[in-house]
């Protein structure tokens, strides 16, 4: 991309605190946009803020949390008056644990991060998008989205809701202008997994699939394929899955 691919765009990014979202915030500043970096840590929003200067804002939010979400949007509307693209990139690992072994706190604090975190933000963001006469929305889904062997039980229901809400979403809104995609990282140079916990047994039985995929991705590679989804090169690009593995799903 240029750096003047989205002049004029307001881009508005989650979990980009870190990893693939910090990634994708350096990019879309690079080609030109202005950033509202929002992440659950504060400090890392800062940060990252701070690494692109005036065309950032930093947001501390929780994606789980309605009310901080509210906050999130209208501080990018206050800030700069519409939302062009949404990036969708928030979200925690599960612990690997099989279904029988996942308890219900676990589900549910995976599902509320991944699934019901993607909702909320889009839910907010949309209002906005049909006012102005479109947008375009990047979600971050996973390989975990298309394998039933990729993750634990609760991070792969997560990810296959992000993909039926992806759908949802680009089916229910093209006639408005709205497109809807998300990239399936593959394994990723990110620290999503630190300080996790891992249950062993699923650890063992997931390990031969996870092998598949011992390439590690860049979070940049992640982030140069959320900018042509959300660029005009992709304009009739709607309800689309792309891997980012490497060619991990292609096995």
């Amino acid at each position: 991309m240029t750096s003047s691919t989205f002049d004029n765009r307001v881009v508005l990014i989650t979990g980009a605190g870190s990893g693939i979202g910090r990634a994708m915030a350096v990019a879309f500043a690079k080609a030109g946009a202005r950033v509202v970096v929002g992440d659950v840590v504060k400090e890392r929003a800062e940060q990252t803020a701070a690494e692109i200067g005036e065309a950032a804002l930093a947001v501390a939010a929780d994606v789980a949390d309605e009310t901080s979400v509210t906050a999130l949007v209208e501080a990018a509307i206050s800030a700069y008056g519409r939302i062009d693209v949404l990036c969708n990139n928030a979200g925690i690992m599960d612990t690997m644990a099989l279904p029988a072994d996942t308890t219900a706190e676990q589900w549910e604090r995976v599902l509320r991060v991944n699934l019901t975190g993607t909702f909320l933000v889009t839910h907010a963001v949309l209002p906005h998008m049909l006012a102005q006469g479109g947008g375009a929305i990047v979600n971050t889904a996973s390989e975990a989205g298309i394998r039933g062997g990729a993750a634990g039980v609760a991070y792969t229901a997560s990810k296959h809701g992000v993909v039926g809400l992806t759908r949802s979403v680009a089916w229910a809104y093209a006639k408005d202008g709205i497109r809807c995609n998300a990239i399936l990282p593959g394994p990723t140079m990110t620290n999503i997994a630190t300080g996790a916990s891992f249950d062993p047994t699923g650890a063992a039985r997931l390990g031969p699939v996870l092998a598949l995929g011992e390439r590690m991705a860049q979070p940049e590679q992640m982030a140069d394929a959320a900018l042509f989804l959300a660029s005009d090169a992709a304009s009739f690009v709607n309800g689309a899955l792309v891997p980012v593995d490497g060619g991990w799903s292609a096995a």
